[in-house]
């Protein structure tokens, strides 16, 4: 609970702080969790209480939070070579290197890296590129883009309006040309009697329906995350993205991974494109490009896109687009390592090793009656609280079921996260068994606790 003595940390952080995308009633009732330093997948407070981070971070911190190789990384480049942009043709070696790394780790054969200090910078400038070829290309009438209900792509004017959540309302947003079809969730949007296969086959229907409503000639791009992250760990349903990417290659309108949480080994597979078996023609890439140690995301085109686009710069002499900081050298120094931690110090095969404990861990605590459904893949995953298993009920909203949840958790000394009425689990890649036993068992002690109030 908070501590309001007079200049405590948590009455130093109201008074200075401006809070984002966290639940205020929480904050004015417990405090701000004040961190101080983290130990592999431990974090600390000012208090000296010791939480097992099973959201690595935001998704990210894949590598723990003192990574010895990663931090070495990170001050030899600091050293060598301390910062610099990517503008007028001059760029880093580390940069150089590390566009090299992402298209040979990349699905395609080819293809060229633009550079961002976030997910949501990438892509708003992959929507700013779609919309650039539109125009140069002799079809300025190209300009919407699709994205699913309950997508999340980032929080910047462009990225928050292919974010299909309600919450945007409240900024004005979705912009206009922003157009969301269904969000791929059988448990919850199958209707009554209706396969998987079957609802497979409707979402990819709504989604030409969509397009030929809108006319094809103007739509620029399609935008999907492989599993949806922030939108509570979807994974889509069977044979979604060979049905959807058959509609988008009728209508020659480019598919988009968003990445940004699934790529580098979280769903088991280097890209979750892989996991689900299709070839987008840009990934988006962000969170663990770095396991968390610098703000970075990147644009990596497949061939198509990137021909077309040098073309079109070529015409104006330039792409009139780019950040101060994206390309960085100490950032990308730590990627470069990253990559390597990740694909060739065992992280990548420890996903893999501990995907059934943590899927058996997620199936046992879904046996309680007042959860709903577990999902996941990999090692990211979500149970659905609901207040009748049979009818799929949710709990009323005034409840705030998975938040206290999630609070109950802190107090045991885990950290989770509450995502509409579910909970979603992401633990760092370096987790052992006995680490994931921990993260249930604390769960477990939350869920009944909450259950036995609420339910």
């Amino acid at each position: 609970m908070r501590d309001d003595a007079p200049n405590s940390w948590e009455q130093r952080a109201d008074k200075s702080t401006f809070y984002c995308f966290t639940d205020l009633p929480t904050i004015h009732d417990r405090g701000a969790v004040v961190l101080t330093h983290g130990k592999g997948p431990y974090i600390y407070d000012v208090h000296g209480k010791e939480y097992l981070d099973g959201n690595s971070g935001l998704w990210n911190m894949v590598a723990g939070f003192d990574h010895p190789g990663l931090i070495a990384a990170a001050k030899a480049q600091y050293d060598r070579f301390s910062g610099y942009h990517s503008f007028f043709g001059r760029i880093s070696d580390q940069t150089v290197m590390l566009s090299e790394k992402l298209i040979e780790v990349s699905p395609f054969a080819r293809g060229k890296v633009f550079y961002t200090n976030s997910g949501s910078e990438a892509n708003d400038s992959m929507v700013k590129a779609l919309w650039f070829l539109g125009g140069a290309e002799g079809h300025p009438e190209r300009r919407k883009i699709i994205t699913r209900m309950n997508a999340y792509h980032g929080v910047t004017a462009i990225s928050a309006s292919m974010t299909a959540k309600p919450y945007n309302s409240v900024f004005g947003l979705p912009l206009p040309g922003f157009i969301h079809v269904s969000c791929p969730h059988y448990w919850r949007f199958g209707k009554d009697g209706e396969t998987e296969e079957q609802f497979t086959a409707r979402m990819a229907r709504e989604l030409e329906a969509t397009i030929i409503k809108e006319g094809p000639d103007t739509i620029a791009g399609f935008f999907a995350e492989p599993v949806m992250g922030a939108g509570g760990v979807i994974p889509p349903s069977k044979g979604y993205f060979q049905a959807v990417q058959a509609v988008l290659k009728k209508y020659n309108i480019p598919l988009i991974a968003d990445e940004v949480i699934c790529g580098f080994g979280r769903t088991g597979n280097t890209w979750g494109c892989q996991t689900y078996d299709f070839m987008p023609d840009a990934i988006i890439s962000s969170k663990n490009i770095t396991a968390g140690l610098f703000p970075m995301g990147a644009v990596i085109l497949g061939p198509d896109l990137s021909d077309r686009l040098d073309k079109a710069s070529e015409a104006i002499e330039e792409f009139p687009h780019g950040f101060t900081a994206s390309g960085h050298p100490v950032g990308c120094a730590i990627a470069l390592k990253a990559i390597d931690v990740v694909m060739n110090e065992g992280l990548a095969e420890n996903v893999r090793t501990l995907t059934p404990q943590f899927e058996a861990g997620l199936a046992r605590l879904a046996e309680n009656p007042n959860i709903g459904e577990w999902r996941g893949k990999g090692l990211m995953g979500a149970l659905e609280a609901v207040q009748d298993k049979a009818t799929k009920k949710p709990f009323d909203g005034s409840l705030s079921v998975s938040e206290r949840i999630a609070n109950t958790c802190t107090d045991f000394g885990l950290i989770c996260r509450p995502l509409g009425q579910a909970i979603v689990l992401c633990p760092p890649f370096i987790c052992t068994p006995a680490h994931l036993d921990e993260m249930f068992e604390k769960l477990e002690k939350a869920l009944k606790k909450v259950f036995a109030e609420v339910a």
